[in-house]
Protein backbone atom coordinates (compact mmCIF):
# COMPACT_ATOMS: atom_id res chain seq x y z
CA UNK A 1 0.00 0.00 0.00
CA UNK A 2 2.87 2.32 0.89
CA UNK A 3 4.45 1.59 -2.51
CA UNK A 4 1.21 2.52 -4.28
CA UNK A 5 0.95 5.76 -2.33
CA UNK A 6 4.59 6.55 -3.09
CA UNK A 7 4.01 5.85 -6.79
CA UNK A 8 0.91 8.02 -6.82
CA UNK A 9 2.82 10.87 -5.16
CA UNK A 10 5.65 10.52 -7.70
CA UNK A 11 3.16 10.64 -10.59
CA UNK A 12 1.54 13.75 -9.20
CA UNK A 13 4.91 15.37 -8.79
CA UNK A 14 5.85 14.45 -12.34
CA UNK A 15 2.62 15.93 -13.68
CA UNK A 16 3.23 19.12 -11.69
CA UNK A 17 6.72 19.42 -13.11
CA UNK A 18 5.37 18.85 -16.64
CA UNK A 19 2.61 21.44 -16.19
CA UNK A 20 5.21 23.88 -14.89
CA UNK A 21 7.41 23.28 -17.95
CA UNK A 22 4.45 23.80 -20.32
CA UNK A 23 3.37 26.91 -18.41
CA UNK A 24 6.82 28.46 -18.81
CA UNK A 25 6.66 27.90 -22.58
CA UNK A 26 3.12 29.29 -22.75
CA UNK A 27 4.24 32.36 -20.79
CA UNK A 28 7.02 32.88 -23.34
CA UNK A 29 4.47 32.72 -26.16
CA UNK A 30 2.19 35.34 -24.61
CA UNK A 31 4.74 37.56 -22.82
CA UNK A 32 8.30 36.93 -23.98
CA UNK A 33 10.61 37.21 -20.95
CA UNK A 34 7.98 36.40 -18.34
CA UNK A 35 9.33 32.85 -17.88
CA UNK A 36 12.79 34.23 -17.14
CA UNK A 37 11.32 36.81 -14.77
CA UNK A 38 9.46 34.04 -12.88
CA UNK A 39 12.07 31.27 -12.77
CA UNK A 40 15.28 32.36 -14.43
CA UNK A 41 17.51 35.35 -15.06
CA UNK A 42 15.39 38.31 -13.98
CA UNK A 43 17.63 40.81 -15.76
CA UNK A 44 17.04 39.02 -19.09
CA UNK A 45 13.34 38.73 -18.34
CA UNK A 46 12.95 42.43 -17.60
CA UNK A 47 14.86 43.40 -20.78
CA UNK A 48 12.75 41.07 -22.90
CA UNK A 49 9.46 42.29 -21.43
CA UNK A 50 10.43 45.95 -21.84
CA UNK A 51 11.41 45.32 -25.44
CA UNK A 52 8.15 43.46 -26.08
CA UNK A 53 5.99 46.22 -24.59
CA UNK A 54 7.97 48.87 -26.49
CA UNK A 55 7.37 47.00 -29.75
CA UNK A 56 3.66 46.69 -28.95
CA UNK A 57 3.45 50.44 -28.25
CA UNK A 58 5.30 51.27 -31.48
CA UNK A 59 3.10 48.90 -33.50
CA UNK A 60 -0.10 50.26 -31.94
CA UNK A 61 1.10 53.81 -32.53
CA UNK A 62 1.88 53.07 -36.18
CA UNK A 63 -1.56 51.52 -36.68
CA UNK A 64 -3.24 54.49 -35.03
CA UNK A 65 -1.30 57.03 -37.09
CA UNK A 66 -1.91 55.00 -40.27
CA UNK A 67 -5.65 54.88 -39.55
CA UNK A 68 -5.78 58.66 -39.15
CA UNK A 69 -3.06 59.66 -41.59
CA UNK A 70 -3.08 57.19 -44.51
CA UNK A 71 -0.03 58.80 -46.11
CA UNK A 72 2.08 57.44 -43.23
CA UNK A 73 1.08 53.87 -44.12
CA UNK A 74 1.91 54.47 -47.78
CA UNK A 75 5.28 55.89 -46.76
CA UNK A 76 5.98 52.91 -44.51
CA UNK A 77 5.39 50.36 -47.29
CA UNK A 78 7.41 52.27 -49.87
CA UNK A 79 10.37 53.89 -48.09
CA UNK A 80 13.49 51.76 -48.58
CA UNK A 81 15.09 52.74 -45.26
CA UNK A 82 11.90 52.12 -43.26
CA UNK A 83 11.38 48.74 -44.94
CA UNK A 84 14.95 47.73 -44.15
CA UNK A 85 14.50 48.67 -40.48
CA UNK A 86 11.27 46.63 -40.27
CA UNK A 87 12.91 43.67 -42.02
CA UNK A 88 15.92 43.61 -39.68
CA UNK A 89 13.68 44.08 -36.64
CA UNK A 90 11.54 41.08 -37.61
CA UNK A 91 14.62 38.91 -38.12
CA UNK A 92 16.11 39.96 -34.79
CA UNK A 93 12.79 39.37 -33.02
CA UNK A 94 12.52 35.88 -34.52
CA UNK A 95 15.99 34.93 -33.27
CA UNK A 96 15.50 36.48 -29.82
CA UNK A 97 12.11 34.83 -29.32
CA UNK A 98 13.51 31.45 -30.35
CA UNK A 99 16.30 31.84 -27.76
CA UNK A 100 13.71 32.68 -25.09
CA UNK A 101 11.72 29.54 -25.98
CA UNK A 102 14.85 27.42 -25.67
CA UNK A 103 15.62 29.01 -22.30
CA UNK A 104 12.02 28.45 -21.12
CA UNK A 105 12.40 24.77 -22.01
CA UNK A 106 15.67 24.69 -20.02
CA UNK A 107 13.98 26.35 -17.03
CA UNK A 108 11.38 23.59 -17.09
CA UNK A 109 14.16 21.15 -16.05
CA UNK A 110 13.52 18.59 -18.78
CA UNK A 111 15.90 16.01 -17.25
CA UNK A 112 13.62 15.75 -14.17
CA UNK A 113 10.60 14.88 -16.32
CA UNK A 114 9.38 11.43 -17.19
CA UNK A 115 10.39 10.25 -20.64
CA UNK A 116 6.86 10.71 -22.10
CA UNK A 117 6.62 14.19 -20.56
CA UNK A 118 10.12 15.02 -21.74
CA UNK A 119 9.24 14.11 -25.32
CA UNK A 120 5.97 16.08 -25.13
CA UNK A 121 7.81 19.14 -23.76
CA UNK A 122 10.34 18.96 -26.60
CA UNK A 123 7.52 18.66 -29.13
CA UNK A 124 5.48 21.53 -27.69
CA UNK A 125 8.51 23.78 -27.43
CA UNK A 126 9.57 22.91 -30.97
CA UNK A 127 6.13 23.65 -32.39
CA UNK A 128 5.83 26.98 -30.57
CA UNK A 129 9.38 28.04 -31.41
CA UNK A 130 9.07 27.04 -35.07
CA UNK A 131 5.63 28.63 -35.49
CA UNK A 132 6.62 31.99 -34.02
CA UNK A 133 10.06 32.19 -35.64
CA UNK A 134 8.86 31.04 -39.07
CA UNK A 135 5.98 33.54 -39.02
CA UNK A 136 8.32 36.41 -38.19
CA UNK A 137 10.93 35.29 -40.73
CA UNK A 138 8.25 34.96 -43.41
CA UNK A 139 7.12 38.48 -42.58
CA UNK A 140 10.73 39.64 -42.95
CA UNK A 141 10.86 37.87 -46.31
CA UNK A 142 7.73 39.66 -47.52
CA UNK A 143 9.14 43.00 -46.40
CA UNK A 144 12.31 42.13 -48.31
CA UNK A 145 10.26 41.29 -51.41
CA UNK A 146 8.49 44.65 -51.13
CA UNK A 147 11.81 46.46 -50.72
CA UNK A 148 13.37 44.70 -53.71
CA UNK A 149 10.22 45.45 -55.72
CA UNK A 150 10.41 49.17 -54.94
CA UNK A 151 14.16 49.25 -55.55
CA UNK A 152 13.96 47.35 -58.86
CA UNK A 153 10.84 48.81 -60.39
CA UNK A 154 11.02 52.50 -59.56
CA UNK A 155 13.50 55.13 -60.65
CA UNK A 156 16.17 56.87 -58.61
CA UNK A 157 15.73 60.38 -60.03
CA UNK A 158 14.40 63.49 -58.36
CA UNK A 159 10.72 64.13 -57.77
CA UNK A 160 8.97 66.47 -60.20
CA UNK A 161 6.31 68.85 -58.91
CA UNK A 162 2.77 68.85 -60.28
CA UNK A 163 2.05 70.92 -63.38
CA UNK A 164 -0.97 73.19 -62.89
CA UNK A 165 -2.06 71.01 -59.98
CA UNK A 166 -1.84 67.73 -61.91
CA UNK A 167 0.60 64.87 -62.36
CA UNK A 168 0.80 63.71 -65.97
CA UNK A 169 2.16 60.19 -66.46
CA UNK A 170 2.73 58.74 -69.93
CA UNK A 171 1.79 55.05 -70.07
CA UNK A 172 3.30 53.16 -73.00
CA UNK A 173 2.49 49.55 -73.80
CA UNK A 174 4.40 47.19 -76.07
CA UNK A 175 5.53 43.60 -76.42
CA UNK A 176 8.79 42.35 -75.00
CA UNK A 177 11.20 40.04 -76.74
CA UNK A 178 14.75 39.92 -78.03
CA UNK A 179 15.74 43.55 -78.76
CA UNK A 180 12.07 44.54 -78.64
CA UNK A 181 11.40 45.92 -75.17
CA UNK A 182 9.29 49.01 -75.75
CA UNK A 183 10.04 49.29 -79.46
CA UNK A 184 7.15 50.77 -81.44
CA UNK A 185 4.76 50.99 -78.47
CA UNK A 186 1.26 49.87 -79.45
CA UNK A 187 -0.51 51.86 -76.75
CA UNK A 188 0.06 55.46 -75.58
CA UNK A 189 -2.08 56.91 -72.82
CA UNK A 190 -1.56 59.95 -70.61
CA UNK A 191 -2.95 59.57 -67.10
CA UNK A 192 -3.57 63.13 -65.92
CA UNK A 193 -4.13 62.97 -62.15
CA UNK A 194 -5.31 65.75 -59.88
CA UNK A 195 -2.60 66.21 -57.24
CA UNK A 196 -5.16 66.68 -54.45
CA UNK A 197 -8.23 64.60 -55.28
CA UNK A 198 -6.77 61.87 -57.50
CA UNK A 199 -9.48 62.56 -60.12
CA UNK A 200 -8.05 61.01 -63.29
CA UNK A 201 -8.44 61.72 -66.99
CA UNK A 202 -7.10 59.12 -69.43
CA UNK A 203 -6.00 60.72 -72.70
CA UNK A 204 -5.18 58.17 -75.39
CA UNK A 205 -3.32 58.71 -78.62
CA UNK A 206 -3.59 56.37 -81.64
CA UNK A 207 -0.41 54.64 -82.69
CA UNK A 208 -1.10 55.50 -86.36
CA UNK A 209 -1.21 59.30 -85.89
CA UNK A 210 0.89 61.17 -88.47
CA UNK A 211 2.12 64.70 -89.22
CA UNK A 212 1.82 65.83 -85.60
CA UNK A 213 3.88 68.60 -84.02
CA UNK A 214 6.50 67.99 -81.34
CA UNK A 215 6.87 70.11 -78.20
CA UNK A 216 8.39 73.54 -78.80
CA UNK A 217 12.13 73.74 -78.18
CA UNK A 218 12.55 69.95 -78.22
CA UNK A 219 15.16 67.97 -80.15
CA UNK A 220 12.46 66.37 -82.30
CA UNK A 221 10.89 69.78 -83.09
CA UNK A 222 14.28 70.90 -84.42
CA UNK A 223 14.40 67.85 -86.69
CA UNK A 224 10.74 68.09 -87.77
CA UNK A 225 9.71 71.77 -87.52
CA UNK A 226 6.62 71.15 -89.68
CA UNK A 227 5.55 67.95 -87.99
CA UNK A 228 6.51 64.27 -88.15
CA UNK A 229 6.14 64.16 -91.92
CA UNK A 230 8.68 61.55 -93.00
CA UNK A 231 7.52 58.66 -95.19
CA UNK A 232 5.49 56.02 -93.29
CA UNK A 233 6.23 57.85 -90.02
CA UNK A 234 3.61 57.32 -87.32
CA UNK A 235 3.45 58.05 -83.60
CA UNK A 236 4.52 54.54 -82.60
CA UNK A 237 7.59 54.92 -84.83
CA UNK A 238 9.02 57.90 -82.94
CA UNK A 239 10.66 55.53 -80.47
CA UNK A 240 12.61 53.60 -83.10
CA UNK A 241 13.47 56.79 -85.05
CA UNK A 242 15.15 58.15 -81.93
CA UNK A 243 17.05 54.90 -81.34
CA UNK A 244 18.38 55.15 -84.90
CA UNK A 245 19.53 58.73 -84.19
CA UNK A 246 20.85 58.46 -80.64
CA UNK A 247 23.56 61.05 -81.27
CA UNK A 248 20.90 63.78 -81.31
CA UNK A 249 20.00 63.12 -77.67
CA UNK A 250 23.42 63.54 -76.08
CA UNK A 251 23.92 61.38 -72.99
CA UNK A 252 20.27 60.36 -72.67
CA UNK A 253 19.83 56.75 -71.52
CA UNK A 254 16.32 56.56 -72.98
CA UNK A 255 16.31 58.46 -76.33
CA UNK A 256 13.25 56.55 -77.56
CA UNK A 257 11.24 57.50 -74.49
CA UNK A 258 12.51 61.08 -74.56
CA UNK A 259 11.41 61.47 -78.20
CA UNK A 260 8.01 59.89 -77.52
CA UNK A 261 7.44 62.26 -74.60
CA UNK A 262 8.31 65.22 -76.82
CA UNK A 263 5.69 63.98 -79.30
CA UNK A 264 3.00 63.48 -76.65
CA UNK A 265 3.67 66.89 -75.08
CA UNK A 266 3.39 68.54 -78.47
CA UNK A 267 0.14 66.75 -79.30
CA UNK A 268 -1.65 67.18 -75.95
CA UNK A 269 -0.15 70.45 -74.69
CA UNK A 270 0.53 68.75 -71.34
CA UNK A 271 3.91 68.62 -69.63
CA UNK A 272 4.80 65.05 -68.60
CA UNK A 273 6.01 64.39 -65.05
CA UNK A 274 6.87 60.74 -65.41
CA UNK A 275 6.57 57.77 -67.75
CA UNK A 276 5.88 54.05 -67.41
CA UNK A 277 6.69 51.43 -70.02
CA UNK A 278 4.41 48.41 -69.75
CA UNK A 279 5.34 44.99 -71.08
CA UNK A 280 2.00 43.59 -72.24
CA UNK A 281 3.15 40.00 -71.84
CA UNK A 282 4.06 40.74 -68.23
CA UNK A 283 0.61 42.28 -67.84
CA UNK A 284 -0.84 38.81 -68.46
CA UNK A 285 1.07 37.45 -65.44
CA UNK A 286 -0.16 40.33 -63.29
CA UNK A 287 -3.81 39.62 -64.14
CA UNK A 288 -3.31 35.96 -63.21
CA UNK A 289 -1.59 36.98 -59.96
CA UNK A 290 -4.65 39.00 -58.85
CA UNK A 291 -7.02 36.17 -59.82
CA UNK A 292 -8.30 37.53 -63.15
CA UNK A 293 -10.33 40.57 -64.10
CA UNK A 294 -14.09 40.78 -64.67
CA UNK A 295 -15.28 42.66 -67.76
CA UNK A 296 -18.45 42.95 -69.79
CA UNK A 297 -17.55 41.33 -73.11
CA UNK A 298 -19.93 43.10 -75.48
CA UNK A 299 -19.36 40.84 -78.50
CA UNK A 300 -17.29 37.85 -79.53
CA UNK A 301 -13.57 38.66 -79.34
CA UNK A 302 -11.22 36.53 -81.47
CA UNK A 303 -8.07 34.97 -80.06
CA UNK A 304 -5.47 34.89 -82.79
CA UNK A 305 -5.28 36.88 -85.99
CA UNK A 306 -2.70 39.63 -86.49
CA UNK A 307 -1.10 37.60 -89.26
CA UNK A 308 -2.05 34.17 -87.89
CA UNK A 309 -5.24 32.10 -87.75
CA UNK A 310 -8.03 32.79 -85.28
CA UNK A 311 -8.19 29.64 -83.14
CA UNK A 312 -10.56 30.57 -80.31
CA UNK A 313 -12.96 33.25 -79.05
CA UNK A 314 -13.85 35.08 -75.87
CA UNK A 315 -17.62 34.74 -75.71
CA UNK A 316 -19.99 37.63 -74.87
CA UNK A 317 -21.20 38.26 -71.34
CA UNK A 318 -19.95 39.46 -67.98
CA UNK A 319 -17.14 37.10 -67.06
CA UNK A 320 -13.81 36.86 -65.30
CA UNK A 321 -10.96 36.66 -67.79
CA UNK A 322 -7.58 35.03 -67.26
CA UNK A 323 -4.41 36.96 -68.00
CA UNK A 324 -4.17 35.32 -71.44
CA UNK A 325 -7.78 36.20 -72.28
CA UNK A 326 -7.40 39.75 -70.92
CA UNK A 327 -4.37 40.30 -73.13
CA UNK A 328 -6.34 39.27 -76.22
CA UNK A 329 -9.42 41.21 -75.14
CA UNK A 330 -7.31 44.37 -74.90
CA UNK A 331 -5.27 43.81 -78.06
CA UNK A 332 -7.43 41.93 -80.59
CA UNK A 333 -7.78 43.75 -83.91
CA UNK A 334 -9.35 40.97 -85.98
CA UNK A 335 -12.84 42.11 -86.99
CA UNK A 336 -12.40 45.53 -85.36
CA UNK A 337 -10.17 48.59 -85.62
CA UNK A 338 -7.50 50.39 -83.62
CA UNK A 339 -10.03 52.76 -82.07
CA UNK A 340 -12.35 50.06 -80.71
CA UNK A 341 -9.27 48.34 -79.34
CA UNK A 342 -8.29 51.57 -77.57
CA UNK A 343 -11.77 51.64 -76.00
CA UNK A 344 -11.39 48.06 -74.77
CA UNK A 345 -7.99 48.86 -73.29
CA UNK A 346 -9.53 51.67 -71.25
CA UNK A 347 -12.19 49.28 -69.97
CA UNK A 348 -9.47 46.90 -68.79
CA UNK A 349 -7.66 49.77 -67.00
CA UNK A 350 -10.87 50.77 -65.22
CA UNK A 351 -11.67 47.17 -64.25
CA UNK A 352 -8.19 46.59 -62.81
CA UNK A 353 -8.46 49.76 -60.71
CA UNK A 354 -12.01 49.02 -59.51
CA UNK A 355 -11.42 45.36 -58.68
CA UNK A 356 -8.12 45.63 -56.79
CA UNK A 357 -8.89 43.59 -53.65
CA UNK A 358 -6.52 44.17 -50.69
CA UNK A 359 -7.13 40.61 -49.45
CA UNK A 360 -6.13 39.10 -52.79
CA UNK A 361 -3.14 41.44 -53.02
CA UNK A 362 -1.84 40.30 -49.61
CA UNK A 363 -2.50 36.64 -50.37
CA UNK A 364 -0.64 36.75 -53.69
CA UNK A 365 1.84 39.48 -52.82
CA UNK A 366 4.97 37.69 -54.03
CA UNK A 367 3.40 36.77 -57.38
CA UNK A 368 2.10 40.31 -57.87
CA UNK A 369 5.45 41.88 -56.99
CA UNK A 370 7.29 39.53 -59.37
CA UNK A 371 4.81 40.15 -62.21
CA UNK A 372 4.86 43.92 -61.66
CA UNK A 373 8.66 44.07 -61.66
CA UNK A 374 8.76 42.20 -64.97
CA UNK A 375 5.89 44.25 -66.40
CA UNK A 376 6.83 47.86 -65.79
CA UNK A 377 9.77 50.18 -66.16
CA UNK A 378 9.09 53.65 -64.85
CA UNK A 379 10.75 56.97 -64.10
CA UNK A 380 8.60 57.52 -60.99
CA UNK A 381 11.18 57.79 -58.18
CA UNK A 382 10.90 55.44 -55.19
CA UNK A 383 10.38 58.46 -52.95
CA UNK A 384 7.14 59.32 -54.79
CA UNK A 385 5.56 55.86 -54.53
CA UNK A 386 3.60 56.72 -51.38
CA UNK A 387 2.12 59.78 -53.09
CA UNK A 388 0.91 57.77 -56.08
CA UNK A 389 -0.48 54.98 -53.90
CA UNK A 390 -2.54 57.61 -52.08
CA UNK A 391 -3.74 59.13 -55.36
CA UNK A 392 -4.59 55.69 -56.78
CA UNK A 393 -6.78 54.88 -53.77
CA UNK A 394 -8.52 58.24 -54.11
CA UNK A 395 -9.06 57.62 -57.84
CA UNK A 396 -10.55 54.19 -57.08
CA UNK A 397 -13.61 55.79 -55.48
CA UNK A 398 -14.17 58.32 -58.28
CA UNK A 399 -15.29 58.33 -61.88
CA UNK A 400 -12.57 58.12 -64.52
CA UNK A 401 -12.87 60.46 -67.49
CA UNK A 402 -11.50 59.61 -70.92
CA UNK A 403 -10.57 61.41 -74.10
CA UNK A 404 -9.09 59.71 -77.15
CA UNK A 405 -7.63 61.66 -80.05
CA UNK A 406 -9.44 59.56 -82.65
CA UNK A 407 -12.06 59.96 -85.39
CA UNK A 408 -14.67 61.20 -85.92
CA UNK A 409 -13.87 64.29 -83.82
CA UNK A 410 -10.15 64.31 -84.61
CA UNK A 411 -8.23 63.82 -87.82
CA UNK A 412 -5.32 61.47 -87.16
CA UNK A 413 -3.61 62.08 -90.53
CA UNK A 414 -3.46 65.90 -90.38
CA UNK A 415 -4.18 66.54 -86.68
CA UNK A 416 -5.40 69.96 -85.61
CA UNK A 417 -3.07 70.76 -82.71
CA UNK A 418 -5.17 73.70 -81.49
CA UNK A 419 -8.33 71.58 -81.43
CA UNK A 420 -6.59 68.78 -79.54
CA UNK A 421 -5.19 71.19 -76.94
CA UNK A 422 -8.64 72.73 -76.50
CA UNK A 423 -10.35 69.36 -76.06
CA UNK A 424 -7.71 68.12 -73.61
CA UNK A 425 -8.11 71.27 -71.51
CA UNK A 426 -11.91 70.91 -71.62
CA UNK A 427 -11.74 67.26 -70.51
CA UNK A 428 -9.54 68.18 -67.55
CA UNK A 429 -11.72 71.17 -66.61
CA UNK A 430 -14.83 69.00 -66.77
CA UNK A 431 -13.21 66.35 -64.55
CA UNK A 432 -12.30 69.04 -62.01
CA UNK A 433 -15.77 70.56 -62.15
CA UNK A 434 -14.53 73.75 -63.78
CA UNK A 435 -16.11 73.27 -67.20
CA UNK A 436 -17.78 76.36 -68.69
CA UNK A 437 -21.26 76.34 -70.14
CA UNK A 438 -21.37 73.73 -72.89
CA UNK A 439 -21.01 75.15 -76.39
CA UNK A 440 -21.39 73.34 -79.72
CA UNK A 441 -18.30 71.23 -80.36
CA UNK A 442 -16.18 72.34 -83.34
CA UNK A 443 -16.43 70.07 -86.33
CA UNK A 444 -13.35 68.37 -87.71
CA UNK A 445 -12.59 66.62 -90.96
CA UNK A 446 -11.92 62.91 -90.55
CA UNK A 447 -9.25 62.93 -93.26
CA UNK A 448 -7.60 59.82 -94.62
CA UNK A 449 -7.31 58.18 -91.20
CA UNK A 450 -11.08 57.59 -90.90
CA UNK A 451 -12.44 54.91 -93.24
CA UNK A 452 -15.96 55.91 -92.30
CA UNK A 453 -15.38 59.30 -93.98
CA UNK A 454 -17.99 60.90 -91.81
CA UNK A 455 -16.41 64.38 -91.97
CA UNK A 456 -17.73 67.01 -89.64
CA UNK A 457 -19.59 64.65 -87.32
CA UNK A 458 -19.56 65.19 -83.61
CA UNK A 459 -19.71 62.44 -81.07
CA UNK A 460 -23.27 61.63 -79.90
CA UNK A 461 -24.13 60.99 -76.28
CA UNK A 462 -23.39 57.48 -74.97
CA UNK A 463 -27.10 56.61 -74.69
CA UNK A 464 -27.40 56.91 -78.46
CA UNK A 465 -24.71 54.28 -78.83
CA UNK A 466 -25.99 51.62 -76.48
CA UNK A 467 -27.52 49.55 -79.29
CA UNK A 468 -24.35 49.70 -81.39
CA UNK A 469 -21.37 47.49 -80.59
CA UNK A 470 -18.39 47.29 -82.93
CA UNK A 471 -15.28 45.22 -82.33
CA UNK A 472 -16.36 44.57 -78.75
CA UNK A 473 -16.75 48.26 -77.88
CA UNK A 474 -19.90 50.31 -77.46
CA UNK A 475 -20.23 52.62 -80.47
CA UNK A 476 -18.81 52.65 -83.97
CA UNK A 477 -15.97 54.19 -85.94
CA UNK A 478 -18.26 56.69 -87.64
CA UNK A 479 -20.08 57.75 -84.48
CA UNK A 480 -17.26 57.27 -81.96
CA UNK A 481 -16.73 54.72 -79.20
CA UNK A 482 -18.28 55.52 -75.81
CA UNK A 483 -15.21 54.51 -73.80
CA UNK A 484 -12.98 56.79 -75.85
CA UNK A 485 -14.73 59.93 -74.66
CA UNK A 486 -16.61 59.72 -71.40
CA UNK A 487 -16.88 61.37 -68.00
CA UNK A 488 -17.64 57.96 -66.44
CA UNK A 489 -15.59 55.15 -67.95
CA UNK A 490 -17.38 52.39 -66.00
CA UNK A 491 -20.74 53.27 -67.53
CA UNK A 492 -19.22 53.36 -71.03
CA UNK A 493 -17.78 49.86 -70.71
Amino acid sequence: MADLESLSTADRAARVRFRRAVALMAMTLVLPGSAQLAAGNRKVGRAALRTWFALLIVAAGCLLVAAVHHEFAFWLVSDLAALQVVRLALMALAIAWAVLFFDAWRLGQPLTLQMSHRRAAVGINGILCFSVASTLLFGAHLVGVQRDFIQTMFGSGDAVGAHDGRYNVLLMGGDSGVDRWGLRPDSLTVASIDAETGRTVLISLPRNMQNFMFAKGSVMRQQFPKGFDCEHCMLNGVYTWALDNKELFGKSKQPGIDATIQAVEGITGLKMNYWALVNLKGFRDLVDAVGGVTVNVRSRIPIGGLGSDVYDYIEPGVQKLTGFQTQWYARAREGSDDYSRMARQKCVMAAMLDQADPTVVLKNFQKIAKASSAMVQTSIPAGEVDRFISLALKAKSQKISTLSVVPPVFDTYEPDTKLIHTKVAEAIDKAEGNAPEKAPAPAASTGGADPAKGGGKTKPQPQQQQDVVTGGSVGSLGEGYAANESTDLDSAC
